[in-house]
C-alpha cells in the first residue's frame, strides 16, 4: 500500500525521534540532564509565557489527573488571523487569552500550547495543568491549537513540523503517554474545529483514533471542585457540564 506523503512524513519523524531518544536514554547521566538533552534535540522552540506577554491566570490551576496523558487534542484558532513571526503570533496568542478570560470567563487561555505558522510553539497552560479546550478530555489530554482558521487549507509546513515535534517532545519528557491517541476537537463536542481540511490532515496522523473514549475517574459532582473548574467545562450550546 502506498503511503500518503503526510503520513510518510509523520512515520519518518517518529522513527528519527525514537532513535535520538534511545541514544539519550542509553547515556548514564542524571534525569534532569536527560531532560535538557531531550529539550535541545527533540523539542521545538517553545516561547514561554513571559516571552509572549501573558497575563497571570485569574485563579489557581488544577493539575492534570493523568500524566503521562493518553490524549492529544488538536484545535485551530477558528479566527481568520494568521502570523509568520514571533511578534505577530504573540499578539494573537494574547488575543486568545483575552477572549478566553473575558468572554468565556475561564481562568486563563484554554490551550496547553499554541502553535504559530512562524514554526514556534507558545506555552499556554503547559504540560502539567488541566486545560479548558475539550469537555470530557481536559484532565487527561494536552490541547494544542494552531493559530488561524483551517477550514479550507492546512497550516504551513513550519506549523505542522512544530506540531509533530511538540508531541514527540511530550512523549520523550513522559508528559504524553507513548501509546497516546490523537483526536480532533470535533470528536469531543459539536464543533467544526479544527476546520474541515485540517481535520482531514489530522486523520492521517499515525496515532489518530476514530473512537476516543475519556478515561473517567471517580470524581463526583458533589466533590470539592472549584467552581471555575466546572465553568471551564460548560459547553455553551447545550449546557452540558462535565466534572473530569
Amino acid at each position: 500500500m502506498k503511503l500518503l506523503p503526510s503520513r510518510l512524513h509523520h512515520i519518518q519523524f517518529i522513527f528519527i525521534n525514537l532513535f535520538i531518544l534511545n541514544i539519550i536514554n542509553g547515556v548514564p547521566i542524571k534525569n534532569e540532564d536527560k531532560a535538557s538533552l531531550i529539550i535541545d534535540n527533540i523539542c521545538p522552540r517553545i516561547i514561554n509565557r513571559s516571552e509572549w506577554g501573558a497575563k497571570n491566570a485569574t485563579s489557581q490551576y488544577e493539575n492534570l489527573k493523568i500524566i503521562p496523558t493518553p490524549y492529544v487534542v488538536i484545535h485551530h484558532g477558528g479566527i481568520l488571523h494568521y502570523c509568520y513571526d514571533q511578534n505577530g503570533c504573540s499578539e494573537i496568542v494574547r488575543s486568545y487569552q483575552d477572549l478566553h478570560i473575558n468572554k468565556n470567563k475561564w481562568i486563563d487561555i484554554g490551550y496547553n500550547f499554541v502553535i504559530g505558522e512562524d514554526g514556534n510553539v507558545y506555552e499556554g497552560r503547559g504540560w502539567n495543568f488541566r486545560g479548558a479546550h475539550a469537555p470530557g478530555y481536559n484532565t487527561q489530554s494536552i490541547g494544542i491549537s494552531i493559530i488561524g482558521d483551517f477550514s479550507h487549507f492546512i497550516p504551513n509546513v513550519g506549523a505542522l513540523r512544530a506540531l509533530d515535534a511538540l508531541i514527540a517532545c511530550g512523549v520523550a519528557l513522559k508528559k504524553i503517554n507513548k501509546n497516546y491517541a490523537v483526536m480532533g476537537h470535533r470528536q469531543g463536542r459539536n464543533t467544526v474545529c479544527p476546520g474541515e481540511v485540517f481535520y482531514n490532515y489530522v486523520k492521517t496522523m499515525p496515532r489518530w483514533t476514530s473512537n476516543p473514549i475519556p478515561v473517567y475517574d471517580s470524581l463526583k459532582p458533589n466533590s470539592t471542585v472549584i467552581n471555575h473548574q466546572l465553568q471551564e467545562d460548560i459547553v455553551s450550546n447545550n449546557k452540558i457540564v462535565t466534572v473530569v
